[in-house]
Parts: C-alpha cells; structure tokens; sequence
C-alpha cells in the first residue's frame, strides 16, 4: 500500500495559489506548441508560426469553456442549475475531456476555414502531443488526490486524503494509457497516411482505453455505464467512421 502525501499547491505567492495540477496543464501546453512548431519548420504542419501561436490561445480558451460547459451539463447538472454562477469558478476543479475535445475541434474546423488551412493536417499533427498533455493532466489529478478508483488489495493501491482503504490510482493508469496513444501516434507520423488518418486513429484508441479503466473509476454511474463511459461510445463510433471514410477515400 502506499499513502498518498502529495501537496496540491506548490507555493503560495501572496493570496496567488501556485497548483501542480496547472503546472502540469502548462507543461501540456508547451508541449503542444514545441512540437507543431517543429512540424512547421518541417515543412509538414502547414501553417505559419503567427498562425500557430493565435490558434493556440483561442484553442486553450475554447478548451476551458468547452470542458467545464460539458462537466456542468453531463456530470453535476443540479449543482449548477441550483447555483449557475459555480460554472466560472474553474478553479474549483470540474472539467469533462469530451467536452474540452469537441470545443477545440470546432474551434480548429473554424479557424481552418477561416484561414483557408486544412483541417485534417491541424488535427493530425495537434493530436500527437495533445495525447501527451492529456497525461499531464491525470498526473495533476493524481497530486490532486482525486479521480481515483474502487478498492484494491494490490500492493501499488494508494491510500487517498479522505478515504479509509487503499483505491486504484487510476489516473496513473490513464496517465500511461495516453503515453502509450502518444507513443503510437508517433510511431505513426512519418508513414504515408491519407491526411485525417492518426486523429481517427485517436479517437478510436482514447475511448476504448478509457471505457476499460472506467470500470474501476470510483464514479456514479447511469445505467451500467458511468457518465464518461457514455460520452465514449460516440466518439469511438465516429473515430471508425472517419477512418474508413478515409480508407474508402483513397482507394478511390
């Protein structure tokens, strides 16, 4: 067993809380910028460093609105319709995956658009070092000591602030599975796909890996399935559609 002793906040600056749960989306962020700028000066990610740097900030913000929009519609709805204003306060932790993700597609669909960029080749190469960032974030959840799983005898089960008997860490378990997505993707960057190919091939991935941990996930759940487990069918069904769509497209 271990006890979890982690201190959320990694230092005060006057009435400034420094969290590592943002440090850790802070290094996702530069994560993703390091990386697509390279595949800029690659020539391979076709679009502008400006262009890179103001899809970047209106990705983050839609990223934010979008995650806590969807956390407050799909998994807390009468906590915020009894007081709506609890929706601006982020820093109370809160934010849905699915709904971050829909937010900066729509926002990149738009942007490319506007922008005359292509859509695919965005998404292609942001998804690769997003699943990396994604693993940040679940190592801040686990400082955080939050999000973690159902009880467990097995010797890495953590003894969570707050609970009486050693749980999953599940968000480790998330944290790998999104290195290991990360790590495919990347495999994959410098083959010959139909552009579109490797975020199709994320949104078949991420949500089988993340229906399977949600069984362990100390969560309530709506019928048999939990809440994310719902909100993952969707996005696999349409992550096997967009891939042979695109199979069917290049043996055209």
């Amino acid at each position: 067993m271990i006890t979890h002793t982690l201190n959320p906040t990694l230092l005060h600056l006057g009435p400034l809380e420094i969290r590592w749960y943002g440090i850790m989306y802070l290094l996702g962020f530069f994560v993703v910028l390091y990386y697509c700028r390279a595949q800029i000066r690659a020539g391979k990610l076709k679009m502008t460093e400006h262009q890179l740097d103001d899809l970047l900030g209106k990705l983050v913000i839609a990223l934010i609105i979008g995650a806590r929009l969807a956390y407050a519609i799909f998994y807390n709805p009468s906590y915020f319709l009894a007081q709506p204003w609890k929706i601006l306060f982020i820093w109370e932790g809160g934010l849905s995956f699915h709904g971050g993700l829909i937010a900066i597609l729509l926002t990149a669909i738009w942007y490319a658009r506007k922008n005359h960029l292509t859509v695919f080749n965005l998404a292609d190469h942001f998804i690769i070092p997003l699943a990396l960032a994604n693993a940040f974030g679940r190592i801040g959840n686990f400082v955080n000591g939050e999000l973690y799983g159902i009880p467990t005898t097995l010797p890495w089960g953590v003894l969570f602030p707050g609970v009486s008997e050693p749980r999953h860490p599940t968000q480790i378990y998330e944290a790998l599975y999104n290195v290991i997505i990360f790590l495919i993707l990347y495999s994959q960057r410098n083959k010959k796909h139909k552009e579109g190919t490797l975020f199709a091939l994320y949104l078949i991935l991420y949500p089988l890996f993340r229906f399977s941990v949600e069984f362990i996930k100390d969560l309530p759940s709506f019928g048999p399935l939990t809440t994310g487990q719902w909100l993952s069918i969707p996005m696999l069904l349409g992550g096997i559609c967009l891939f042979l769509w695109l199979r069917k497209r290049r043996n055209v």
